[in-house]
């Protein structure tokens, strides 16, 4: 494939074959040759391919990539291309205090310099853990070079004693078990380490599994990459295919512009509702259509992805995990569904060359208990419910994990039906729910709702996966397990609580939820999309003149600039000053002497 012909010079020849300046070419190609590689290798007009490398001890979920970067590099190589690879910020979301949420926007403007700033003419994105998707796809966006994601994979299935344990959902699932004294601390414990059996990222339907089948459906993998577990065979073959198809992407200049489209970007919420998608698809989604100069509107959600069945049955929104998933078909699988119904906008551009319609032909799943024929899905209208009202202007609800319970002490009333008021117990950060929750006198009972603030990108900062708050221990021995939640935060993707989040504006940006006080009554109405805490205008006036609740300080220089930059989560929480730069990678930086 070395006789390929590039459309246009590549931009690595302006570093190590410019005539103009052979001080400089002299100067870049000098280092390079310390570790082996040849000057004729760098002046033949090869295209410099970067691997952008996520994996690290720091990240497990993405730590896979250290063997798979290999297969990359051969694909690569095999192709007539030469691979680079260069470590990228770290994002881990279990373990990075405050939030992994600081942390997207952090990795991709160390990305967008990167890429602009050095002589890479295509980039294999290496995903997999929650934000290392859409920090990824935000940065080819903006820079817009040749690009394509190669997804980590899920782990194993997990299992203990006997049962399937998903990663994250088992661990909700655990601490209510563990409140309602049916297991003690170690057991606890146990099951949490057995959702986690291999090297991967979660093996439920969380935030991770969700982006890159997200990434898959914007056309920006190889079909079927996004599902396969990480350990598999198919998983080290899917990594050579994507370093080969990077190379023929970087002679036929197929750039991100070309993929990301606002038709790409509808199709994906298309996809993320049949799939019980993250709730946290929401910000990123929107964060990487913004850089990509594509408008995703609130009333997309509703008008495009609200009424698309639940097709996947797979945890938290339904039984099985990710192993299943990728034997019965995977996203494309998923997308044939779709694409018979009409739903999807398939004659679009994707990685592969051929369009999205093309990548489906043949993808019919044969397992119908994991992957529901269209006409006989596990749920009705599963998208995300948009909601607003006097408290916030835009939140979500994640439908498809409404359970029997819940709907029936809430949304059942005759007469009243999907319609709900609640008194609320309002808490200040996650510290204050813990400690008080269990606290009598704050009278909680199964008409309470449990409101948490001040975890918004300003607020927590970065904005904190803690809105998915489990009752107090006295109503889980009674086999309350869930109550009606809210917050300006976000929640785990792989929770099953159907929690009013992702509220804009939040409390720290002057959004009403600063106004509300324990005692108030809250009436949330899904048939009309609305949320409203029922009191006068003239008592919320009246409570704007009292000191809003505190936000904590900036801990470190990042802290700062985050919270300076950064949007609402119903825009993305982006960096809203770098929205302005788009194609950096074609404005070519000057030289370094």
């Amino acid at each position: 494939m070395t006789d390929q012909k590039a459309k246009r010079r590549f931009r690595s020849q302006d570093w190590f074959d410019n005539q103009e300046r052979i001080d400089m070419t002299a100067l870049y190609l000098e280092r390079f040759m310390n570790y082996g590689i040849t000057p004729d290798e760098l002046r033949s007009g090869k295209p410099i391919i970067g691997i952008a490398q996520s994996g690290s001890d720091l990240t497990p979920c993405n730590r896979i990539h250290l063997e798979l970067a290999k297969r990359v590099r051969e694909g690569i190589r095999d192709a007539g291309g030469i691979p680079m690879e260069f470590p990228l910020h770290p994002i881990f979301e279990n373990c990075r205090r405050p939030t992994a949420a600081l942390d997207r926007n952090l990795a991709f403007l160390g990305l967008v310099e990167i890429l602009h700033g050095y002589p890479i003419d295509a980039v294999v994105l290496t995903t997999g853990c929650d934000k290392t998707t859409p920090a990824q796809l935000m940065a080819a966006a903006m820079v817009d070079l040749p690009a394509i994601v190669l997804s980590g994979g899920p782990m194993l299935d997990g299992w203990f004693e006997g049962e399937l344990v998903g990663s994250g959902a088992a661990i909700w699932k655990g601490r209510r078990r563990l409140a309602a004294g049916e297991i003690d601390e170690q057991k606890f414990i146990d099951i949490a380490t057995a959702s986690a059996p291999s090297s991967g990222h979660c093996n439920t339907m969380g935030t991770a599994s969700t982006m890159n089948a997200v990434a898959e459906a914007l056309g920006m993998s190889l079909t079927g990459c996004s599902a396969i577990p990480a350990p598999y065979r198919e998983r080290g073959q899917m990594a050579y295919e994507t370093g080969k198809r990077i190379v023929g992407m970087a002679f036929e200049d197929l750039r991100p512009s070309q993929i990301l489209t606002r038709d790409a970007f509808l199709d994906a919420i298309v996809v993320n509702a049949a799939i019980g998608g993250s709730s946290n698809a929401q910000p990123h989604i929107v964060a990487m259509a913004r850089h990509a100069g594509v408008e995703i509107t609130p009333q997309d959600w509703m008008e495009v992805g609200y009424d698309v069945p639940l097709l996947l049955n797979m945890q938290p929104a339904g039984k099985y995990l990710g192993e299943r998933f990728h034997r019965a078909g995977g996203t494309p699988a998923i997308m044939w569904e779709l694409e018979q119904k009409g739903l999807l906008r398939s004659r679009r551009t994707t990685v592969t060359g051929t369009t999205m319609a093309e990548n489906l032909v043949g993808r019919e799943s044969w397992d119908r208990e994991m992957i529901r024929p269209f006409d006989q899905p596990l749920k009705e209208k599963a998208g995300f419910m948009v909601l607003k009202g006097n408290l916030f202007d835009f939140a979500i609800m994640k439908t498809s994990v409404i359970s029997e319970a819940f709907r029936q002490r809430y949304l059942s009333e005759p007469g009243n039906e999907n319609a709900f008021e609640c008194k609320v117990v309002v808490f200040d950060g996650s510290d204050d729910y813990h400690h008080r929750i269990n606290d009598p006198a704050l009278g909680i009972d199964e008409r309470t709702m449990l409101v948490i603030r001040g975890s918004g990108p300003i607020g927590w900062p970065g904005s904190a996966e803690v809105v998915n708050m489990q009752p107090p221990d006295a109503l889980i021995k009674q086999g309350i397990t869930a109550l009606p939640t809210l917050g300006d935060g976000r929640q785990s993707g792989t929770s099953d609580s159907p929690s009013i989040l992702n509220a804009s504006p939040e409390s720290a940006a002057g959004g009403n939820l600063a106004l509300l006080r324990t005692g108030d009554v809250v009436r949330v109405d899904l048939n009309t999309g609305a949320c409203n805490v029922l009191l006068s205008d003239e008592e919320l006036d009246q409570r704007r003149k009292d000191a809003p609740p505190p936000i904590p300080p900036n801990q470190t220089p990042w802290q700062e600039i985050y919270r300076s930059t950064v949007g609402q989560l119903h825009t993305g929480a982006v960096m809203e000053m770098a929205l302005k730069y788009h194609n950096v990678g074609q404005d070519m930086p000057r030289h370094n002497h």
